[in-house]
This record gives structure tokens, C-alpha cells and sequence, in this order.
């Protein structure tokens, strides 16, 4: 299937910046840039259902394909959270969210933890695709680099034996949950 332009449903500088590297050969747009400045209202359970809500909701406004991404930080010891909560855990922004996780994991020796994210493409007629990928890892002790966005500087990742903060872009998209699901997607469009 040819896709020529893509409506990014989402406001996140940083998720739009990943989605351009890793989903080239289209022209991707995002929401703001055709007008929208609203929020979407994420009331799904899942992963999935919060990118679908999203997805629909920009295809349907503008008559275009839009791409949604849902995802979040899901710590085992934490059975899964922050989850669909990660962007806001602490209700203060990255920063504040970084913290409140650090300081609920203080007495806690199990670490281990992955991005999941899930991807929808959904169409102005309602054909829907979707694309789900994880990265796995552990939460680190401090911040630890300055790159990327959100949990990233915490987030120490088995597949480039260091955290995202300091990997350079490109490092990150390659083996990044993003990265995983928009493959996923790919295959099956």
C-alpha cells in the first residue's frame, strides 16, 4: 500500500522527531501543523486502545491516515506501572515523573523493566492497522545522560548495554519500542 502523507495524531516533539526517522519515504505531519491544538482524551485500557482513540479521532477529523503511538515505561516490580499512566504518573511533567518512579523503586532490587508501545494507522473509511513493539531494560539508580525524552536518562537498555540518555538518536531508533512497532506496522500494510 502507497502512502503519500500521514497525520501524526500526537503532540510529542519527541515521539514526531522518531517517527519521521524511522517511517521514511512519507510525508508525515503532525496534527498542530494542520490546526489541531486539542487534546484527545485517553480512555482506553491498553496501550492499544489509547493509540487506536487517538488514530481515528485525527483521521476522521482531517480526512487523511493518521498514526497514533501509545507507550510507556512498565516496571515488573511494579506489576507493569507507570503503563498507560507513564507521561503522567506524577501529574507534573517528565521530570517529576522521573523522580516519583526512582523514589518507588528506592528499597527495590528487582529493576527490570521495558518500553512497550502500540502503533495504529487508522484510515479516513476506518481500515485500521496496528503495530506493537517492546524494548527491554532496567531502571537505573540516577539519571544518567541528557539525550531523548521522558524516562529515557533512567532507562538502561539490554540491547545497547547503556542508557537511552545517552544514546544518540539513532541508536535509540534502532532498537527502540517505537521503532519495533512502526517495523511491526510496516509488514502488515
Amino acid at each position: 500500500m502507497e502512502l503519500e502523507k500521514i497525520v501524526v495524531a500526537s503532540g510529542n516533539k519527541g515521539k514526531i522527531t522518531e517517527i519521521k526517522a524511522i517511517f521514511t519515504g512519507v510525508e508525515i505531519v503532525s496534527m498542530q501543523e494542520l490546526g489541531f491544538d486539542g487534546d484527545i482524551e485517553e480512555t482506553g485500557k491498553t496501550f492499544k486502545e489509547n493509540a487506536k482513540i487517538k488514530a481515528e479521532t485525527i483521521a476522521k477529523k482531517f480526512s487523511l491516515p493518521a498514526l497514533s503511538d501509545d507507550s510507556g515505561l512498565c516496571v515488573e516490580s511494579l506489576r507493569g506501572a507507570p503503563g498507560i499512566y507513564s507521561a503522567r504518573f506524577s501529574g507534573e511533567g517528565d521530570a517529576e515523573n522521573r523522580k516519583l518512579l526512582l523514589k518507588r523503586l528506592e528499597n527495590v532490587y528487582d529493576r527490570r523493566a521495558y518500553f512497550e508501545s502500540a502503533v495504529c494507522l487508522c484510515f479516513p473509511n476506518g481500515k485500521t492497522y496496528f503495530g506493537e513493539g517492546r524494548t527491554h531494560g532496567k531502571i537505573l539508580y540516577e539519571e544518567i545522560g541528557t539525550n531523548g525524552f521522558g524516562y529515557d536518562c533512567i532507562f538502561y537498555s539490554d540491547d545497547l548495554k547503556k542508557s537511552f540518555g545517552l544514546a544518540t538518536d539513532e541508536e535509540k531508533n534502532s532498537v527502540s519500542h517505537r521503532y519495533r512497532a512502526l517495523c511491526d506496522l510496516r509488514k502488515k500494510i
